[in-house]
């Protein structure tokens, strides 16, 4: 929990812990970087819940950072700031949630088991490959590659992917995918992720069905 608030984080600490979950909380983002990247590897955090007004810096900032260093826990971002220029942006550097202040301690519950669900992949050690010409999703392995190079993908774009090429061939209306990978969206949500996401894999594995939904097509080229 990256939160500089003495009153929220104490009230958040006291939550997570009445919850069962074990939680390091720190106040600044360089002891947020530091923290992370000592433990992240060896597996000891499920997720990243992040406050964006920090004193040493902005947590959006510290997002893509982090993002771009490699950095693949789901983030949840919790923050006053509430334009949807705000929203978009927080999701477009990386954040697989947007929660805005003051909210709801069961609603932040919910949304951080959620992204960590979404998180959890394959957990029955089968392999799970998914193609689609030459993108390869490894389910079990959440991994992505294009023509052999590994994709940089966020558990939220990975997990809107993953919902896609399992359906290839088939559309998908815009409610299936907000209600499996986003219930929490609002707006133009769906939409940046789907543009995060052609950046990434090429513009031409998901195709938009006007008025409908997205695909992604078998054996594009």
């Amino acid at each position: 929990m990256i939160e500089d608030d003495l009153a929220i984080g104490r009230a958040l600490l006291a939550v997570f812990q009445d919850e069962g979950h074990a939680v390091v909380w720190v106040r600044m983002a360089e002891g947020a970087v530091a923290r992370i990247h000592a433990e992240a590897p060896a597996g000891q955090f499920d997720a990243v819940l992040l406050d964006l007004g920090l004193p040493d810096g902005d947590g959006a900032t510290l997002l893509r950072e982090l993002r771009a260093q490699g950095l693949g826990l789901p983030v949840l971002i919790m923050t006053a700031r509430d334009s949807l220029e705000d929203r978009l942006n927080g999701f477009n550097g990386g954040a697989d949630d947007y929660l805005i202040k003051p909210f709801e301690i069961p609603e932040l519950l919910v949304r951080l088991r959620a992204i960590v669900r979404r998180s959890s992949g394959n957990v029955d050690g089968v392999e799970a490959l998914w193609r689609s010409g030459e993108l390869v999703l490894d389910e079990s392995r959440m991994l992505v590659t294009r023509a052999g190079a590994a994709v940089s993908l966020s558990r939220t774009e990975f997990a809107l992917l993953l919902t896609l090429m399992k359906e290839s061939g088939r559309v998908l209306t815009r409610a299936e995918l907000e209600q499996g990978v986003l219930p929490h969206s609002e707006g133009q949500t769906l939409d940046v992720h789907i543009s995060n996401l052609r950046k990434k894999i090429g513009d031409r594995v998901i195709r938009t069905v006007r008025g409908v939904g997205y695909m992604v097509q078998r054996g594009h080229e």
